[in-house]
């Protein structure tokens, strides 16, 4: 039985190696296209940044958004986390909810994939609960030293990461899309 391949389109190197992680079995490479950054709610960025990958890949393309969405802000910052984390680090982050009694939060990931040009695009999509805390444990990579999720006493950057991997958003995301392949 051959691997399926999967052209993940990233710039990000630590979300790659989560993704090789986790979908262990399947063929994925990286495709560094320089995509446009939507405005919207997520599902609509993540299909806009599918489209357009797929018109510079000419096949198969899978393509992530993921948002950090703080209850007691209505989902902010949400799809715009990259810009939030950017500027303000973890620490910043976690300082935005000093002013709130609700530090609970959710890290949603959407995936998009389509099989190549003029075919439908596919959208999986994965939550995991938790709450913004100072930040603890490894900073390199992203938000994950000031989200905890549910039910953990550590936070996403002191888990070992075979456990983050399999309880996160990203992870809850791919279980769908292990599943759509499992069954086309």
């Amino acid at each position: 039985m051959t691997l399926r391949k999967i052209n993940f389109v990233t710039g990000n190197a630590k979300k790659l190696q989560e993704v090789k992680e986790i979908l262990k079995g399947f063929e994925v490479t990286n495709v560094d296209v320089d995509l446009n950054e939507y405005q919207g709610e997520p599902e609509f960025i993540a299909q806009k940044k599918c489209q357009e990958a797929v018109e510079a890949v000419k096949g198969p393309v899978l393509v992530e958004d993921t948002s950090l969405c703080f209850n007691a802000m209505g989902g902010l910052p949400g799809p715009y986390i990259k810009w939030f984390l950017t500027n303000l680090k973890p620490d910043g982050l976690y300082n935005m909810l000093t002013g709130f009694a609700d530090k609970t939060a959710y890290a949603q990931c959407i995936f998009a994939y389509t099989e190549g040009l003029g075919k439908p695009i596919h959208v999986f999509a994965g939550k995991c609960p938790g709450q913004i805390v100072a930040p603890r444990g490894d900073t390199s990579f992203g938000w994950d030293p000031c989200f905890q999720p549910d039910g953990f006493e550590e936070t996403f950057g002191e888990m070992d990461k075979d456990v983050k991997n399999e309880i996160s958003h990203r992870s809850k995301a791919l279980d769908l899309l292990k599943e759509y392949f499992e069954k086309n």
